[in-house]
């Protein structure tokens, strides 16, 4: 699975006119986009921020028929969190090959499978703009994985990160991630 991450209208002219990014690499001002080491990953770990062309991108390539895990904190660092709360959900541009889940981790139960997620789902390779809703109803967990033990008003509430997870040799591309009523802080 290859997963990428960019930014549209960033890099140093959006930055300059719209004030928009961070002055480190960022993607819509999230600048941790990191590859745990769960599962074989290009790269194994660490940040998957490259420059292309005037603007950002997270890559990374999963292997095999095993869980991946790609970590996004959403204050940039993994001390802090986010109150969703108010937000409706966030709009993500991307493209991907094959189905993967987006799980939604709160700062109280930060570890394990067992969290809250939503298909992120295959757009056969072709590059589109998708809202995902914050609504109860659109998320759920994975039997694999467990069964949360917190409410999903728990999750919105003490948010620490976006994770990608997918089972599946898969190409993605992701260019954009902006959450409803929320402005991460640049580091």
């Amino acid at each position: 699975m290859v997963l990428v991450f960019s930014l549209l209208g960033s890099g140093p002219v959006a930055q300059a006119s719209q004030g928009r990014e961070c002055e480190t690499p960022s993607i819509d001002r999230l600048q941790q986009w990191i590859a745990s080491g769960e599962g074989t990953t290009v790269p194994p770990t660490g940040s998957l921020l490259v420059r292309e062309g005037k603007r950002y991108a997270a890559k990374v390539t999963f292997l095999n028929a095993e869980w991946h895990v790609v970590v996004v904190w959403l204050a940039n660092q993994f001390e802090a969190q986010a109150d969703l709360s108010k937000s409706s959900g966030f709009w993500m541009t991307y493209s991907s090959t094959d189905d993967v889940y987006v799980q939604l981790r709160p700062a109280s139960h930060w570890s394990g499978g067992d969290k809250w997620l939503t298909l992120v789902p295959s757009t056969g390779g072709k590059l589109v703009r998708k809202f995902f809703s914050f609504s109860p109803r659109n998320w759920t967990s994975l039997p694999e994985l467990g069964t949360p033990s917190y409410p999903f008003a728990t999750a919105l509430r003490e948010a620490r990160g976006l994770v990608f997870v997918g089972k599946t040799p898969n190409k993605l591309e992701f260019r954009g991630l902006r959450i409803d009523g929320y402005r991460p802080p640049c580091l």
